[in-house]
């Protein structure tokens, strides 16, 4: 019975969260923010973790200058002098280094990370233990909750702000999900419970300690780098600078992984993605985020050069993606998990209540540098609102005016289409009826070629689809129209890139499937019929054999060829027009397995069509505003414009010839 009544209320709860269109759009809201502030949090943490390092630098070379120049006086212009042309100028080139080395991608320049990670935390845990015994080993009774309780009944704005700079002793753990690329769940809870948690542990501790004990007239400690013994401190400093190497490169890698999933649910412009390891699906490389993101964190080094300012940004970068994941994953708890509500509910306000205290924290500092992080945030998530909105209305556009093939049957006889030789090729991305554009160009020019295939690209979240399982193609249509439908399937390795090559696989595949269309008994069905599943045909197995031009024994098989075609009559005519010759040429064998006069007749004429030449066709849409829309609209329609104009990655991802590419402009209504 118990049973029965939780499925009852996860039921409902689903059907609630299906049933009202705003919850759609508030989960969107809050997936689309936090990859706001983890992008965002990939600009900042190189900059702080560079300049923080950068000032170790700064310190070590002050020291020297101590020895010299001892008057305070003296050193505070030191100092200055360091910051703006040594702490600065330093960080500017570790940045500058760090992004120009991202495309070997992480698992290439990745084999010095988990040394110098363990020989960091081995040191800072190690000084953290001096600094307890050496200062004030009384510090560990801070572990007692009795202070947080005298902390919070004595809070005040000024402490209560302090909250805020307290999110840098976690910052990087919101990057943690990236390693998930790299390691596995069971490894990553192992290392970080019984090494890492420990080993920061100690090292706050000490530093802790050693505050105790040096608290300046001024009230704070000019520099935490003093708690370590004067004897390591270059140490630290080359330490530093390459463990701060390693976490900015986490929190970039972060950034490419958190674009690529937003890429592939079409909330984010185009933009090219090179995929590192063709095994870990979480290695990626963007390379203009990338250049993106240096140029961010230079504007960080250079603009603030001050290591609080950018930690307040951080902070709330940080913290906000934190409440984002407590939000979602209270979803995930009900409905993934099947979990009672009550225990949802318990997880989003135990987790959710302290994250948002931090987060008010924060937002007090906001004049304190927080801003930076809020324009940013608004930059990137009106363009990726806008994207998302752009392309989901361009979608259900081709999905509400595509025709099906049965009116090209029903137009062709009034319109007088005629039939020219060729191979047209249709790149669409709907996998049912004919585009709405393709309609658009029979209309007002009533002609297509010999042959037709409508080309679709499919991703799968596999680095490679086998040659085996590529291609998924059907007939549109009665035999005599010469009509196919061609799905292609592809990993995130995959390239498809050579248009030659990609042209005679797909003419190989088409051959193919004429040949098996009668017999195969394991096709799929489909709302336009039957499909087969075809991979790169292999060379004995070919229907039809591409042949290059300046084989030996081309002759004789053209010759053979030639005598088929004379035997077996035109469709079009007797008479064919002079054939452009191509690097390939597709030929029937002259010893073909026995196949039916009218399948061997379709091969023929699909040779011939390639033989005459081929034509690509794309969509070119423009979105327009209906008169009477609201401001919103328009204004995002008119981001989406201008973000689709100037994305440097192409809708197809081939590379077309200009002279035979065919693009049919057409107008979307939103």
């Amino acid at each position: 019975m118990g049973s029965l009544s939780k499925t009852k209320v996860d039921s409902r709860a689903r059907r609630a969260i299906e049933k009202h269109k705003s919850s759609h759009y508030l989960m969107l809201f809050l997936a689309l923010f936090g990859s706001c502030m983890v992008i965002g949090d990939g600009a900042l943490t190189p900059a702080i973790s560079v300049l923080s390092a950068s000032s170790g630098l700064e310190q070590s070379l002050l020291d020297i200058s101590d020895h010299f120049f001892p008057s305070p006086s003296t050193r505070d212009s030191i100092s200055k002098a360091l910051k703006r042309y040594v702490s600065v100028p330093a960080a500017c080139a570790i940045l500058i280094c760090l992004f120009t080395l991202q495309h070997y991608g992480t698992h290439k320049i990745g084999f010095i990370f988990a040394p110098v990670v363990i020989i960091w935390l081995l040191f800072i845990s190690g000084v953290g233990l001096y600094n307890i015994i050496h200062w004030n080993y009384h510090i560990i009774h801070a572990f007692s909750p009795e202070y947080m309780y005298r902390f919070i009944r004595n809070i005040d704005i000024k402490s209560w702000r302090s909250l805020g700079s307290i999110l840098l002793c976690i910052a990087g753990s919101e990057a943690m999900f990236a390693d998930l690329g790299h390691f596995s769940k069971k490894s990553i809870k192992i290392t970080f419970i019984f090494f890492i948690y420990r080993a920061l542990i100690l090292c706050y501790t000490g530093q802790a300690a050693f505050i105790s004990k040096n608290w300046s007239s001024h009230g704070q400690v000019t520099y935490l780098g003093q708690s370590i013994p004067k004897s390591f401190r270059h140490v630290f400093t080359v330490l530093s600078l390459l463990t701060s190497t390693v976490e900015s490169q986490e929190t970039i890698a972060a950034t490419f992984s958190i674009i690529n999933q937003c890429l592939a649910l079409g909330c984010f412009p185009r933009v090219k993605v090179i995929h590192t390891s063709n095994r870990i699906h979480g290695q990626a490389y963007i390379p203009d985020i990338n250049w993106v993101l240096m140029f961010l964190s230079l504007a960080i080094t250079i603009g603030f050069q001050d290591i609080r300012l950018i930690g307040n940004a951080t902070g709330l970068a940080i913290i906000s993606s934190m409440l984002v994941t407590t939000c979602l994953m209270s979803l995930v708890v009900a409905l993934y998990w099947e979990k009672n509500l009550s225990a949802s509910a318990c997880f989003l306000f135990i987790f959710g209540s302290i994250e948002a205290m931090y987060l008010s924290a924060c937002l007090l500092n906001f004049h304190r540098g927080a801003w930076y992080l809020v324009v940013l945030l608004a930059i990137t998530m009106i363009s990726m609102l806008a994207w998302h909105y752009g392309t989901m209305k361009k979608y259900e556009f081709d999905l509400q005016n595509r025709v099906s093939m049965d009116w090209l049957i029903d137009i062709s006889p009034t319109l007088g289409v005629a039939r020219v030789p060729g191979i047209g090729f249709i790149y669409t991305d709907i996998v049912t009826g004919i585009p709405a554009f393709f309609s658009h160009f029979i209309t007002i020019l009533p002609t297509f070629h010999q042959v037709l295939i409508f080309v679709s690209f499919k991703s799968v979240p596999v680095p490679h689809v086998p040659p085996s399982r590529r291609y998924l193609i059907g007939r549109l249509g009665p035999k005599e129209y010469r009509v196919y439908r061609c799905i292609v399937r592809y990993g995130y390795c995959d390239r498809i890139r050579d248009t030659d090559d990609f042209e005679n696989e797909l003419i190989c595949t088409t051959g193919e499937f004429i040949s098996m269309e009668e017999h195969d008994c394991e096709a799929l069905r489909s709302p336009e019929g039957k499909m087969i599943v075809i991979g790169t045909p292999t060379q004995e197995g070919k229907t039809l054999i591409p042949i290059d031009e300046t084989s030996s024994n081309l002759t004789s098989i053209v010759d053979y060829n030639e005598m088929q075609r004379t035997q077996l009559g035109g469709t079009y005519g007797g008479s064919h027009p002079p054939m452009k010759r191509k690097n390939v040429r597709f030929l029937l064998p002259p010893e073909s397995p026995m196949m039916q006069a009218s399948v061997r007749e379709e091969l023929q004429e699909l040779v011939d069509a390639r033989e005459s030449g081929t034509a690509y066709f794309l969509g070119q849409s423009h979105l327009s505003v209906r008169d009477g829309s609201n401001i919103l609209k328009k204004f995002l329609i008119m981001i989406y414009v201008f973000l689709d104009k100037n994305c440097r990655e192409p809708p197809v991802a081939l590379n077309i010839p200009h002279a035979a590419l065919v693009e049919v402009g057409m107008v979307y209504s939103i």
